[in-house]
């Protein structure tokens, strides 16, 4: 997978941008707000993905302006292909001149891998970080992942909501088996892709973890489901049971409290340094070797599901890393084409082959390789 020449109009602070990246490593370097960070949050939004920066659609679009566009050209299953996001008043998405309604019809079709300073919450913050990283890794492998996650938060929505107006109106508990049975379906299918997932990632992180670390901690990586009957191996049909039964067994605490109690909005993934929490054991530098570790395994899982590297784009992220961790990850990427945002000129990217963008006021004020 490999990005050929990208085109942004009215992006954020991008009026007009044209740049034809290199097959390698591509820096993206210039003053803070000029526009770097939006660039690759625009190559992130061409997996069909939502903001890495959780913006809404109206973010986007620069002040005043009613329509954006991003568009490119791109590598992938053997072929030149091309893609094109519109947003706003005449929003929709292009997969070789085809239409559809939503960038959600280019999910599995340009695989990326992204890390910025806000992915540090992965370690850092609670479960619903972890849960978001594995939803956004899987839905990139199995399309179709996001539209069931879809129905299935939708779905726990109309639950809750018939949990309270049960509280004036307690004959609308009848009503209950019907929604568990929908929740349990949807949220089986997705409870399997969550536990094979962090079973690919489990080995893979921990490899990676040590080559970044030195081999001085050992990282785990578990799933924790909520329901109390999940065991590793469970086929969708046996998870979809244990589901429903327990949402019986708390039917009255559901009732009482207004929500539902188990199902895979309450799972976590956790990262376990030797043992203990490393969101509330682990140091900043251990956190984000944490992080860093997560991602280059969610590349190698990529690129083995997929037999295509994937872009891996990395905004103001090695900045903070010591020499030796800028060394290990420049290497493990060697073979993937690359876009890195920086502030100041790195003796360490840009030597060999790295192309050169410098950006300013939105726009590429200079190309260098």
């Amino acid at each position: 997978m490999q990005f050929h020449k990208i085109i942004l109009h009215h992006f954020r602070n991008i009026v007009s941008l044209e740049m034809e990246p290199g097959e390698g490593l591509n820096i993206i370097r210039g003053e803070n707000g000029q526009g770097k960070t939006n660039l690759i949050e625009a190559l992130w939004l061409f997996t069909g993905m939502r903001s890495f920066r959780g913006a809404r659609e109206s973010e986007l679009l620069p002040f005043g302006e009613t329509d954006a566009k991003i568009e490119c050209l791109f590598q992938s299953e053997g072929r030149r292909q091309s893609a094109r996001i519109q947003l706003g008043a005449h929003r929709g998405a292009f997969l070789n001149e085809i239409r559809s309604p939503s960038s959600s019809a280019l999910c599995g079709k340009i695989h990326a891998v992204v890390f910025s300073p806000s992915h540090l919450a992965l370690a850092r913050d609670g479960p619903a970080e972890r849960r978001r990283f594995l939803d956004e890794a899987i839905g990139q492998l199995y399309p179709t992942y996001q539209k069931n996650l879809q129905y299935y938060q939708k779905t726990l929505q109309q639950r809750s909501a018939l949990l309270r107006d049960m509280q004036t109106h307690p004959s609308l508990q009848e009503l209950l088996e019907t929604w568990d049975a929908h929740l349990a379906r949807a949220g089986a299918q997705i409870i399997r892709l969550r536990a094979r997932y962090a079973e690919m990632l489990r080995e893979r992180a921990a490899d990676v973890y040590r080559g970044i670390s030195g081999e001085r901690e050992r990282l785990s990586v578990e799933y924790a489901c909520s329901l109390q009957a999940f065991e590793p191996g469970m086929e969708i049909a046996g998870i979809r049971e244990a589901f429903v039964r327990e949402l019986l067994q708390n039917r009255a605490q559901d009732i009482r409290q207004c929500s539902t109690s188990a199902g895979p909005h309450r799972d976590e993934l956790s990262l376990l340094l030797d043992g203990q929490s490393a969101r509330l054991y682990g140091s900043q530098g251990q956190q984000r070797s944490c992080v860093l570790a997560l991602k280059l395994a969610e590349c190698g899982i990529l690129e083995s599901s997929t037999g295509s590297r994937p872009v891996i784009l990395l905004d103001d992220v090695l900045s903070e890393l010591d020499h030796r961790r800028r060394a290990y990850l420049l290497e493990c990427m060697r073979e993937h084409q690359v876009f890195i945002t920086c502030c100041e000129e790195d003796p360490l990217l840009e030597g060999g082959q790295a192309r050169v963008f410098t950006i300013e006021n939105g726009r590429i004020a200079g190309t260098e390789g």
